[in-house]
């Protein structure tokens, strides 16, 4: 990446964030990184492209995260309780504004719009990866619960800068542990027959 480029994402991405995808003009950027308008368009056809690649480097953020977590040698349960710990942690940095995908997905709401895809293939792959996580737990719900896990977070991410952040921090992590520890009736039956 070239240094102009990687300047102009790096602002564009701290306004994006910070004040939203459609109140932040490309004058806007254009002034704020220093670049002219030739040098924007070089790099970034539109604004539509200069959106989705501010996505798409968060997701790849995000994807490098769970990754490192995952190569850290500790047990499923540790990573998933990992990954719902940096959620936390972020909603307790300064300058909190939300979830950026959820954030884009509400300013740019037609799926056919290359934004939306963008949050959307971000999702999926989070779904996902935590479906996976919770596979190899052994639990027979990995779906449910993995869809429990995100709508945690969703709701966590919008509570996160709405309410207390240390307490929507506090009920993110309980419920998530509370998912940890859930087993199905069946599973839980089962176990009670055996204690008896």
């Amino acid at each position: 990446m070239s240094e102009a480029r990687a300047r102009l994402l790096s602002t564009a991405s701290r306004l994006f964030y910070a004040e939203g995808l459609h109140s932040v003009g490309i004058d806007r950027i254009i002034a704020t990184a220093e670049v002219t308008r030739a040098t924007l368009y070089r790099h970034f056809a539109s604004k539509d492209d200069l959106l989705v690649a501010y996505l798409t480097q968060s997701d790849e953020l995000l994807r490098a995260r769970v990754a490192d977590v995952r190569l850290a040698g500790k047990s499923t349960e540790e990573v998933i309780r990992a990954v719902a710990t940096a959620i936390a942690e972020d909603i307790q940095r300064p300058g909190f504004r939300g979830c950026a995908f959820l954030n884009a997905a509400a300013e740019y709401p037609d799926p056919a719009h290359p934004v939306h895809r963008a949050v959307l293939q971000h999702r999926d792959w989070f779904l996902a990866t935590v479906e996976d996580l919770f596979a190899e737990t052994g639990k027979p719900d990995a779906g449910p619960a993995a869809r429990h896990f995100v709508m945690l977070r969703d709701g966590a991410m919008a509570a996160g800068c709405l309410a207390d952040p240390a307490v929507v921090c506090e009920t993110l992590l309980r419920g998530v542990e509370g998912l940890l520890v859930y087993r199905s009736r069946d599973d839980l039956e089962e176990a009670l027959q055996q204690q008896a």
